[in-house]
């Protein structure tokens, strides 16, 4: 028999008291009952003399446990007179290992103790033969044991130990979580698996219902903070609790779930921040946190500034992490300004549950004093980059320009000025020390270098390195000390057959210095000489002039060249002026202003063709003149190409005029 070995040795005892009563009452029952059966059978026997069993169903109580083998009931044929003649033989599950049988008389014994919740019933064959000629008396016949239940097993949870959860603040009688014991005896004997439910450790804050093992919330207002924790055990007793009943217990662990039902606190209402001035802007300076025992989303906050002077010189943002307002500084600060900021910072829920809005708005705020801490700045130019000017062509030792710069510490330390290491503009300038004013070292051309690019380095004298460097743009102003000239050597081509008041030229100039000293550009012949008979100037007022015919005609044979001087003047201060000079040579031209004969460099000049170029065009005429002498075949105008190379090439044989 199966019994707990936590209960006590009196309801044990008392059991088998009962147990052993009802076994003895139920033999008695079944011996009555079988010899009824008996007699019914002898009176049946005169009308159905071929059906000659007498038995009925029999039960055996589990767990049976006495020094003899248990009594089951008793086979009976109609053939037996009693005198030993028949002998009954045992079949079938549990035949001859449990069940036994008497074969003269019988009687069925179990010889081991049954489980019934191993096995609910054995079936088993039973046959009556005639012991000595071993022939059947009866048809063989089958019949069922059945093992009647006791209460030998109690109630377990098969799924314990369980967790649970129920948020905190809930209502009484809020359900947390179903529990069911099984109890293995047969349900539909007795009371032996009727399990009620009851609560062993749990109270005040939980109850169970007896019937339905359902666990709910005893206390109102249970507290997360107060206490998150609970183990809750639960005992399942059978026999529908009765004295004597077999019992199972497990236990259950209880969380409460975080509810926002607590609003944000800093711990206190005034705060103490130092800043230096050279913080960075954009970075973080400091950081404050309130306080919210929920956990979770209803811990999480965000953070404000709502009011104080520094609303507009810091932010604060909110560090999701670790629930922290983070203060940043969003512009930069002078401490010889302003030396303190007063702030006022709110921590607010971001996850509000309307259940608790009573409990008063889910925020609090605190004030915070910003102390702006003094730092030994470096100095301050007056400008963050300077641009000067200086005329080119100046003396050693002109003043170009000064910088400046202070400490904008109170102290007021005394500034030193020098210039970045740079060979180049350390040829040029240097700067004084103490006043920052910056000299010339040598003459200037703007021509040469328009711009200086330095950098000018201020340092304390008492901290040298406290420092700060500015860029300095120095730009070389125009003189006007450059003579415009004309735009190029020109060589000009001269028709015989040009007419007077023809343009046979314009002429540009060019000068080095800027607009202002430049154009506009003036032209004349050189003064102090009497008119030129041959060639006029016209200044077209647009930086050019043109040069034109005064005689009717002119002659390459009389003179081949002519060199014609032009003066040109600029706009500057004082005016400057040059002399260039134009070679105007004469040549034979069609009367469509083609030219025919010319001299080499004429050509040249005429053709755009190289000096190589031409003296290949020269030979191949000279090979054509060749053949053309021979058939004293000629004309004017081959006469007057042989003419023209021949002044060109006096010296070559193979050229001759005729």
């Amino acid at each position: 028999m199966k019994i707990p070995s936590n209960h006590s040795l009196c309801p044990v005892l008392l059991c088998l008291g009962f147990i052993c009563l009802t076994m003895s009452v139920q033999n008695s029952i079944r011996v009555e009952r079988n010899q009824s059966m008996h007699l019914e059978g002898e009176k049946q026997a005169h009308h159905r003399p071929k059906r000659g069993w007498v038995w009925n169903q029999f039960f055996v109580l589990e767990e049976h446990i006495g020094p003899e083998a248990q009594y089951v009931g008793k086979l009976h044929s109609n053939a037996d007179k009693g005198d030993g003649s028949v002998k009954y033989i045992l079949s079938g599950e549990g035949a001859g290992s449990i069940f036994v049988i008497d074969d003269s008389t019988g009687d069925i014994h179990a010889t081991k103790s049954l489980d019934r919740e191993q096995r609910i019933h054995y079936i088993l064959h039973a046959q009556a033969l005639d012991r000595k000629t071993n022939k059947p008396l009866e048809p063989e016949s089958e019949f069922i044991i059945k093992v009647q239940d006791i209460n030998d097993n109690a109630p377990t949870f098969l799924e314990g130990p369980y967790s649970a959860s129920v948020p905190e603040m809930s209502e009484v009688g809020t359900s947390v979580l179903q529990i069911t014991a099984t109890d293995a005896d047969d349900p539909t004997y007795g009371n032996s698996a009727r399990v009620v439910y009851s609560i062993l450790q749990g109270q005040p804050y939980f109850s169970v219902d007896p019937n339905t093992g359902i666990i709910r919330t005893a206390l109102p207002n249970m507290d997360r903070e107060a206490k998150e924790q609970y183990s809750v055990v639960i005992q399942a007793k059978d026999m529908a609790g009765q004295i004597g009943g077999l019992s199972g217990s497990t236990t259950i662990n209880i969380t409460l779930t975080d509810a926002n039902d607590n609003p944000p606190r800093f711990p206190q209402k005034n705060y103490q921040l130092y800043v230096p001035e050279s913080a960075t802007v954009g970075t973080a300076v400091g950081k404050i946190k309130a306080t919210d025992p929920d956990i979770g989303v209803n811990a999480d906050m965000k953070y404000s500034i709502i009011d104080g002077d520094g609303l507009g010189i810091f932010t604060i943002s909110t560090d999701k992490d670790t629930r922290e307002g983070v203060i940043i500084l969003k512009k930069p600060l002078n401490y010889e300004k302003k030396k303190v900021f007063t702030v006022k910072i709110e921590g607010e829920n971001t996850h509000i549950d309307p259940r608790f809005w009573n409990l008063g708005p889910f925020k609090d705020a605190a004030n915070l004093k910003i102390i702006v801490g003094d730092v030994d700045e470096p100095p301050v130019f007056s400008v963050p980059f300077y641009i000067m000017d200086v005329y080119e062509n100046t003396k050693l030792g002109t003043v170009v320009g000064a910088v400046t710069a202070q400490d904008p510490d109170n102290t007021k330390n005394l500034v030193r000025y020098f210039m970045e290491h740079n060979e180049e503009a350390e040829s040029y300038f240097n700067i004084e020390a103490n006043s920052g004013v910056i000299r010339t070292m040598q003459q200037l051309d703007r021509e040469l270098t328009p711009w200086h690019n330095i950098t000018v380095i201020a340092s304390e004298l008492d901290n040298p390195s406290q420092l700060t460097q500015v860029p300095v743009a120095i730009q070389v102003l125009d003189v006007n000390d450059n003579m415009p000239e004309l735009s190029e050597d020109y060589d000009t081509i001269l028709c015989e057959n040009a007419k007077p008041g023809q343009v046979i030229q314009t002429v540009r100039a060019v000068d080095k210095d800027d607009f202002a000293n430049g154009p506009r550009f003036y032209f004349s012949f050189v003064e102090g000489f009497p008119p030129n008979p041959n060639f006029t100037l016209r200044d077209n007022e647009d930086s050019t002039a043109s040069i034109m015919i005064r005689q009717r005609k002119f002659s390459r044979h009389l003179q081949e060249v002519y060199q014609l001087p032009v003066v040109v003047s600029d706009s500057g201060t004082p005016i400057l002026s040059s002399t260039g000079t134009l070679t105007i040579r004469v040549c034979a031209c069609g009367r469509n202003g083609k030219v025919r004969t010319c001299s080499a460099e004429a050509y040249l000049s005429a053709a755009g063709l190289s000096t190589g170029a031409l003296i290949a065009i020269l030979l191949c005429i000279v090979i054509l003149l060749g053949a053309a002498e021979q058939s004293d075949v000629g004309s004017e105008e081959d006469e007057e190409i042989m003419y023209g190379l021949k002044s060109q090439f006096p010296n070559s044989p193979s050229l001759h005029i005729t």
